[in-house]
């Protein structure tokens, strides 16, 4: 698309300002609250950065990250044999899509019921509130299933 190093950087600093208010008012930290935390927010970021290189208004980019947070929502983290080579790298790659179609839903002016910051609150309650076994602890869900134990030495499962 031909952008300029200056809305290359703009775009950075919109995603870091994303970031910011996510890690400011609820988790980017699997541990804490699960993948939607750590692949949710990456993907909003990249939704904001993305709906202003596009030509967002503000708003415009506070609803995508908004999109990409709603996306994920709920989103466990339960890396295999406690790695991130599997699912999460597999994720990270779904975020990359949810965040340019969440820009362009906000591009296109589909608005949203819930704010940027009541979503990141929804967000950090969503995590907080998941089993930790889908906290990144590798015992729960896919790292919880026959095929994933058998990668770990006296797995009890």
């Amino acid at each position: 698309h031909e952008f300029s190093d200056e809305q290359i950087v703009d775009a950075l600093a919109n995603a870091a300002g994303i970031g910011y208010l996510i890690t400011r008012n609820a988790t980017v930290s699997g541990a804490e609250g699960g993948c939607q935390a750590e692949v949710g927010a990456a993907s909003a970021m990249a939704a904001s950065a993305a709906c202003e290189l596009f030509g967002g208004t503000p708003r415009q980019c506070f609803a995508a990250a908004s999109n990409a947070i709603a996306g994920l929502l709920g989103l466990v983290c339960d890396p295999i044999a406690g790695l991130v080579e599997a699912p999460c790298q597999k994720r990270n790659a779904t975020g990359v899509a949810n965040a340019l179609v969440s820009a362009q839903i906000a591009l296109a002016g589909i608005s949203n019921l819930v704010d940027f910051d009541q979503t990141v609150d929804a967000m950090y309650k969503v995590g907080r509130s998941l089993p930790f076994e889908l906290r990144e602890s590798a015992l729960g869900g896919l790292a919880a299933t026959p095929a994933a134990c058998s990668f770990c030495q006296g797995c009890a499962h």
